[in-house]
C-alpha cells in the first residue's frame, strides 16, 4: 500500500508548533517547509489567513513573522524587502501574533474556503487526523485523495507581487542629504547680515557727512573723532527732493510713491486715486523703511517743477522721467547731460513693454527699472534698486 496522504491546515499546524514552543523544529527544505518528522508544505502555499489588504498570507510570511515578531515594524519591514519575503502589514501584526499563540482561538480574518492539502502526514499524530478522507480503489493499494481546490488566480498575482516602497519607507527618504541645502540657507543668512550691516554703516556715514556734523556716530564705527570742520555741500539746506512726473501715462506718480519706495509694493495710480478719492497731495515725505538702518533720511516727493524756488533746485536730488523731453521745459540746466550730472534719473517700466518705449531713455544717464505686471513679490527687490543708487548718488555729491 502507498502511504497515506491526507488533508491538514498549514495555519492549524504552525499554530500548534508556535504554542509548543517548536518554532526551531520548523526546517526550510529548498521550497517547502518541514515540520519536524510530522509534515511538509510548500512555502508559498497560502494559508486561510487573510489580511486587511483582502489576500491570503503565504506560509512563508507568517513563519517568517512568528520568528521576527520582536522587531520594529520598519526594521522588520526592511528585513523582508532584503530577504524578497511579503510583509505581515502592521494592522494585521498583534491579531496574527495573539492567534498563533494561543491567545485567540478564531478570529474573522481566517476563511476556510477549501480543506488545504497536507504534504507528507504524520500517521502517528490521530489528533491532527480528523478530517475523513474518500477511499479510491485500486487493484491492489488503497490511498487517499486530496480535494484539489479550484485555481484562485487573484490569489496567485497577489502572491507573486513584492511590495517596493510603502508610506514608511518614502518617509526614511534613503540615498537623500539634506545637509547642502542647510548649508547654502546658512551662507544666504550670513550674506544677508554682511549686506545688511555694510548698508548700515554706509547709511549711517551719508547723513554724518549730509548733516556737517562730527558727532557720536564716529565712534560707534571707529571712525576718526577729532575735529573737522564742516563741509559745505552742494545739496541745498533742507530736505532733499526728488521729482515725479504729473502725468497719468508714468508707474510712479505722487498717488503710489509712498508705497513704492516704503512698503516696496507697487499699485497703479488709477487704484490709488480711487482709494484717496482723488485728493492730490501737493507733497509726500518718503523715508526707507525696507532696511534695518537706524539713520534713515527723509525725502520730499513733488510733481510740479514750476511750483519750485531757485534756491529749492539745490535739494533735488533725484527725478523719475517720463521718457519725453518736454518733461524738462522751464528746468534750469541747459540739456539732459547737466540734468543727470546733478540729478539721478530713474525710468519705471513694465518688464514685458516693447523695447520702444525706452529708446529715448537709453541715451540719457538714467537708471532702468523693471517691474512685473502681475508679480508683486518682486516689487521690493525694484524698490531697493531705487534706494541703493539713490543713495550712492548722494554719497557721491557729498564728496564732490
Amino acid at each position: 500500500m502507498n502511504p497515506m496522504r491526507m488533508r491538514m491546515d498549514p495555519l492549524t499546524v504552525l499554530r500548534d508548533f508556535t504554542m509548543r514552543g517548536e518554532l526551531e523544529k520548523i526546517v526550510r527544505n529548498n521550497t517547502d517547509f518541514r515540520f519536524g518528522d510530522e509534515y511538509t508544505f510548500p512555502s508559498s502555499l497560502e494559508t486561510a489567513y487573510r489580511s486587511t489588504k483582502g489576500n491570503r498570507y503565504t506560509l512563508e510570511t507568517l513563519v517568517h513573522y512568528i520568528r521576527n515578531h520582536h522587531l520594529k515594524h520598519t526594521e522588520y519591514f526592511q528585513n523582508t524587502l532584503s530577504l524578497g519575503i511579503p510583509s505581515v502589514t502592521l494592522p494585521d501584526r498583534k491579531p496574527i501574533l495573539n492567534y498563533l499563540q494561543g491567545v485567540l482561538s478564531t478570529t474573522d480574518s481566517i476563511e476556510y474556503l477549501h480543506e488545504e492539502p497536507s504534504f507528507a502526514s504524520n500517521p502517528r499524530d490521530p489528533s491532527l487526523n480528523q478530517q475523513q478522507p474518500s477511499l479510491l480503489h485500486n487493484s491492489d493499494d488503497v490511498v487517499f485523495q486530496a480535494e484539489v481546490p479550484p485555481l484562485d488566480f487573484i490569489s496567485m498575482i497577489r502572491t507573486a507581487e513584492k511590495p517596493l516602497k510603502d508610506r514608511e519607507s518614502l518617509l526614511e527618504c534613503k540615498n537623500r542629504d539634506f545637509y547642502s541645502v542647510l548649508v547654502a540657507a546658512t551662507k544666504r543668512e550670513e550674506e544677508r547680515q554682511r549686506m545688511e550691516s555694510h548698508q548700515r554703516k554706509d547709511g549711517l556715514v551719508a547723513k554724518s557727512r549730509l548733516m556737517g556734523s562730527s558727532d557720536d556716530f564716529g565712534d560707534e564705527l571707529g571712525y576718526d573723532q577729532t575735529p573737522k570742520p564742516k563741509m559745505h555741500l552742494k545739496i541745498g539746506e533742507g530736505v532733499p527732493i526728488i521729482l515725479v512726473p504729473s502725468a497719468f501715462q508714468t508707474l510712479i506718480t505722487i498717488y503710489n510713491v509712498k508705497e513704492f519706495l516704503e512698503d516696496g509694493v507697487y499699485i497703479p495710480t488709477d487704484v490709488k486715486v480711487k482709494q484717496m478719492k482723488g485728493a492730490r497731495p501737493d507733497c509726500v515725505t518718503v523715508q526707507k523703511k525696507l532696511s534695518r538702518d537706524r539713520a534713515v533720511t527723509a525725502y520730499e516727493v513733488r510733481d510740479k517743477p514750476s511750483a519750485l524756488k531757485p534756491e529749492d533746485w539745490d535739494r533735488v536730488v533725484a527725478v523719475f522721467v517720463l521718457g519725453k523731453d518736454w518733461q524738462f521745459k522751464d528746468w534750469p540746466y541747459k540739456d539732459h547731460v547737466e540734468i543727470f550730472n546733478k540729478i539721478t534719473g530713474f525710468f519705471m517700466r513694465f518688464e514685458d513693454d516693447s523695447i520702444e518705449s525706452a529708446k529715448t531713455v537709453k541715451q540719457w544717464n538714467v537708471k532702468i527699472i523693471s517691474i512685473s505686471k502681475n508679480k508683486r513679490h518682486q516689487d521690493r527687490a525694484a524698490a531697493l534698486e531705487v534706494w541703493d543708487r539713490l543713495e550712492e548718488f548722494v554719497r557721491s555729491r557729498s564728496h564732490s
